[in-house]
């Protein structure tokens, strides 16, 4: 099994950041039009167990074009969720997939932790580093929109 675990700081509060990622559905496809053309829930809420989405990425996105998630922990006391990729591409090369994200408060901030795990389908596939630099990257720019809006 695979892991890759990433840290980001953000000035934003823990609630308000915790808030914007439970709203994920509609917040990223407006903040972020160059990587999510859409982000669709066909199962649930969106934010309860069992809840799936589907989401579909931008010609530009590295690998995906779409991953139907399905989320298997909620836990709004401790800002943390977590889901499993169950289609798409990632599929192909992932026997397993799964993602958690939790949000900390830390002084008047928070701390995004966010871990995949995974279970690559053959030796042959790539460790997949450049998601992690993509979550880098949206949860830094996310923090940067919170604090302006």
């Amino acid at each position: 099994m695979g892991k890759l675990e990433l840290e980001v700081e953000a000035k934003s509060s823990a609630e308000k950041y915790w808030k914007a990622i439970r709203d994920s559905s509609v917040l990223f496809p407006k903040i972020f039009p160059e990587q999510f053309k859409s982000i669709e829930i066909i199962e649930g809420d969106g934010q309860s167990i069992g809840s799936i989405r589907l989401v579909k990425f931008t010609e530009g996105s590295p690998i995906v074009t779409f991953a139907k998630e399905k989320i298997e922990v909620s836990d709004e006391e401790n800002k943390l969720v977590s889901y499993s990729v169950i289609d798409g591409e990632l599929t192909t090369f992932f026997k397993t997939f799964k993602a958690s994200l939790q949000v900390i408060p830390k002084g008047e901030g928070a701390l995004v932790k966010w871990l995949i795990e995974y279970e690559k389908a053959s030796e042959e596939v790539p460790e997949p580093n450049i998601l992690q630099e993509t979550a880098k990257k949206t949860f830094t720019d996310l923090d940067e929109y919170l604090v302006k809006n």
